[in-house]
């Protein structure tokens, strides 16, 4: 991803602009200390090559501005709005390939101080194309990480706050150091939480299995979806804790998130999950996923919003 080029109209503070415009101070509040929430959001280019489907785009607006309200943010926006913000922005930039949406609400006021309240909030949304962050056609490596998941009462991983990701940063410098893929954190109790950015799945005996969401987890949209996949296809699901020595003697892993997608997992630790190569479970759930999103007739086209952004001939 380094050095990819950001698409040319970004939304800042109330207006669109070009993407040269939306800067912020250095004294910035929010990039002082970390007083930020964002979404990450994926439009994928339909198969009639003039069509960008957001995925979700009500869930994850409705999960930014929960975030929000963690951080005591205030906007003149609710979710539905800000679905149309993004949508126009999508139309404006025009993409013709999959991209990547990056609301982001932030403490804007250039103040000394960490607190919430009393501080100014404002919105930016960016884009970027955006292909694979993870691979999905063939099993990555990743490892145990001795970074703990931050605790709820310390920093919520249920909210994409800024400032949090930088345990999610040493997560992963210390697994790609090690010459992994990704990492995977424990919270505090010693139970599997997550990857350093992506929800976690395992198969065992043919049981989908996940960890719940008071496991010191993101409230994952893609997760979500995964799991009602599953029960659509009849796949066995439990919801519960997982150990760490499950995941060296389970048939199947995988991570999923809006930027992995669903990212078959190989290695954990050095020892091979299952076969090492892409499971029967996985590769079903991802070939739905992967169907749903680029707009093929499925159940869950409800789930799209289409943005028409095919340009007429001789437009700039």
């Amino acid at each position: 991803m380094a050095g990819t080029e950001l698409l040319p109209i970004a939304f800042f503070e109330g207006r669109f602009v070009p993407i040269q415009e939306a800067k912020v101070s250095i004294a910035t509040h929010a990039l002082q200390y970390g007083t930020g929430v964002f979404a990450g959001i994926r439009g994928y280019l339909d198969r009639d090559g003039q069509t960008i489907n957001i995925f979700r785009l009500p869930d994850h607006t409705r999960r930014l501005l929960q975030s929000a309200r963690l951080l005591r943010a205030e906007l003149p926006y609710d979710a539905e709005s800000l679905g149309e913000l993004i949508v126009e922005l999508v139309r404006q930039n025009a993409p013709r390939t999959d991209v990547y949406i990056r609301p982001f609400v932030y403490k804007a006021d250039l103040e000394i101080g960490p607190k919430l309240k009393g501080v100014r909030d404002e919105l930016a949304i960016y884009m970027l194309p955006m292909q694979e962050y993870l691979p999905i056609t063939h099993p990555i490596r990743l490892m145990t990480t001795s970074w703990m998941r931050t605790v709820d009462v310390v920093i919520p991983s249920r909210a994409k706050v800024c400032g949090a990701y930088v345990n999610s940063a040493f997560a992963k410098d210390q697994a790609m150091e090690c010459g992994f893929d990704d990492a995977i954190m424990l919270n505090h109790h010693g139970k599997v939480a997550e990857g350093s950015a992506a929800n976690l799945f395992i198969v065992r005996n043919g049981t989908l299995i996940t960890t719940p969401v008071t496991a010191d987890i993101l409230e994952g949209i893609t997760r979500r979806t995964i799991l009602e996949f599953a029960h659509d296809l009849g796949i066995p699901v439990e919801v519960r804790e997982i150990d760490r020595s499950e995941l060296y003697i389970c048939d199947e892993a995988f991570l999923c998130g809006t930027g992995v997608q669903i990212s078959p997992i190989g290695n954990i630790d050095g020892r091979t999950v299952g076969t090492g190569e892409i499971g029967p479970i996985t590769a079903r759930l991802q070939q739905l996923y992967l169907a749903v999103v680029r707009g093929e007739d499925t159940p869950y086209r409800h789930y799209l919003t289409r943005v028409a952004v095919a340009r007429q001939a001789g437009a700039r």
